[in-house]
């Protein structure tokens, strides 16, 4: 019976003792904190995407980019700076027509090797995170795995276009 309860259970919690899923727990755990926002939800708006994107450029100390997701029917919010192991971390808001919310969250990372997509799900909240040197990255929100894949391969297809 434990056995089964274990096998069952196993998807429902992220080992965060490897580096890469306590970035993701970190992104996640940001994800749940700003979402909710009425008043506010980001730091700077959208409508200064270009002094957002230069200010988060300089204090994580690599080249951000806030991706176009209209396409998929998701706009800029905005975003912010925020901490993350002592160190500086960025997080883009999208919002779609029904005001659901989804994030982008990256920070500089020189400890970890680059990876493939890699899903993880707590409290409710999925997210597909990456690294890709110099930055870490995830997409977290209340969304279905399917829908999340298709929005990190559109940001993912975006961010390589350096």
């Amino acid at each position: 019976m434990a056995a089964a309860g274990g096998y069952l259970a196993r998807g429902l919690t992220i080992d965060t003792r490897r580096p890469e899923t306590a970035f993701v727990t970190t992104a996640i755990g940001a994800h749940s904190v700003y979402v909710p926002e009425v008043r506010h939800p980001v730091e700077v708006g959208a409508a200064e995407e270009g002094h957002l994107v230069q200010w988060l450029t300089k204090r994580i100390g690599a080249q951000v980019r806030a991706p176009a997701l209209s396409g998929l029917g998701w706009k800029l919010v905005g975003g912010r700076l925020l901490p993350d192991r002592g160190l500086p971390a960025a997080q883009f808001m999208y919002e779609d027509a029904t005001g659901r919310r989804l994030t982008l969250y990256m920070r500089k990372e020189t400890g970890l090797n680059n990876t493939a997509f890699q899903f993880a799900e707590r409290d409710g909240f999925g997210a597909f995170y990456w690294v890709d040197r110099p930055l870490a990255y995830a997409i977290a929100g209340r969304l279905g795995r399917e829908e999340l894949t298709s929005i990190a391969n559109a940001v993912y297809a975006q961010l390589e276009q350096r």
